[in-house]
């Protein structure tokens, strides 16, 4: 592994029941992550993906990639364009640095049919850990 490294692209398809999911699960009961009527009423065209689960899957696409190993030990993300029900989030990453204690620094960015969804720089231990 070296500066420069891409991870292969992992396409999420964002669905009705990823978004409910994630927001039930991260206890994100904003209205706007699961009624469709409710977020139309604040001016989004349906319900929408919230930050926590952005946050995962992220995490997720960091970790899957550098194996069972991997230990997250920062996640700096921004979110842009909004995830909706019916559209793909594809989730590329480019490792920018890597530290001498055994850390890696990726790039992140996840797009959508609107744009940049997240972006975002994530922090991986990627050496064995003692147990």
């Amino acid at each position: 592994m070296k500066a420069g490294d891409e991870l292969p692209a992992l396409e999420i398809p964002v669905t009705r029941t990823l978004i409910v999911a994630g927001a039930v699960a991260s206890r994100d009961y904003q209205d706007v992550h699961h009624d469709t009527e409710a977020a139309r009423a604040k001016g989004a065209p349906d319900i929408f993906m919230n930050i926590l689960t952005t946050n995962g899957l992220v995490g997720r696409y960091v970790t899957d990639h550098f194996g069972p190993a991997a230990r997250l030990r920062a996640v700096r993300i921004r979110l842009g364009a909004p995830n909706y029900p019916g559209d793909t989030m594809v989730l590329t990453g480019t490792v920018t640095a890597l530290g001498p204690d055994g850390t890696a620094e990726v790039r992140i960015v996840g797009a959508n049919g609107l744009g940049h969804h997240v972006t975002g720089t994530v922090t991986v231990s990627v050496q064995e850990q003692d147990s």
